[in-house]
């Protein structure tokens, strides 16, 4: 096995817990078109996909395309303004990244998620300077680009890059980019989901980032 030099991560369900911020932004959305709330479970599973699929899905089937573009307007004013009330890192996840650091890993965030929010919060939470969201001529993920643009920043290459996602789209993205795919499992899609959509490798606990990669590079994983 070639050693781990670099390691992007996902942001929302892998580093950060941002659910009920998205939640109250969503259900903002809905109520100015006077469209019955979502609860925290539902808006889970529409994440992950953008901001645009993300009200797509939560709009009921009786929204025209006018309710919907006006929906992302204001969950989009909303969302500036709340999008840091109630997110935060998951429980070892601050220390799980001093560790990588330590051990000379170069860290980067690649996310669906507009990319002013994207590098606002890297900045805030994990101070990672690398941090490639929602951007102009970038395609969304499961397209690697966003991947390979942070490779490149970084200057990794795909021989000693693994990238850490909590849902199918993670999982999809890092096979589209040619790296070994870690799934966590404790964010927006849970161990079955993942398993179902194809991942072979798992951790329940940041800590074990750090092992899987000693492990990684001991020859021991499987």
């Amino acid at each position: 096995m070639h050693p781990l030099t670099a390691v992007l991560f996902d942001l929302d369900g892998t580093l950060l817990d941002t659910l009920d911020d998205l939640t109250a932004s969503c259900n903002a959305a809905l109520e100015a078109f006077r469209f019955p709330p979502r609860d925290r479970e539902e808006v889970c599973r529409f994440v992950g996909h953008g901001v645009d699929r993300l009200i797509g899905r939560a709009a009921p089937k009786s929204a025209t395309e006018a309710d919907i573009a006006g929906m992302l307007k204001v969950f989009r004013n909303h969302y500036t303004l709340h999008h840091e009330d109630r997110t935060r890192p998951y429980d070892g996840v601050p220390e799980m990244l001093e560790m990588l650091r330590q051990r000379d890993c170069k860290l980067a965030i690649v996310s669906n998620k507009n990319d002013e929010y994207v590098k606002k919060l890297a900045g805030k939470f994990f101070d990672i300077e690398v941090a490639v969201g929602d951007q102009e001529g970038i395609p969304l993920k499961p397209a690697p680009d966003g991947v390979w643009k942070a490779m490149k920043s970084l200057g990794a290459d795909t021989g000693h890059t693994l990238y850490v996602g909590d849902s199918e789209v993670d999982l999809q993205t890092a096979r589209n980019a040619e790296l070994p795919f870690l799934a966590v499992t404790w964010g927006f899609r849970n161990r079955e989901e993942l398993q179902a959509a194809g991942a072979v490798q798992f951790v329940n606990h940041p800590a074990e980032i750090v092992d899987f990669i000693r492990q990684w590079e001991c020859g021991t994983i499987q």
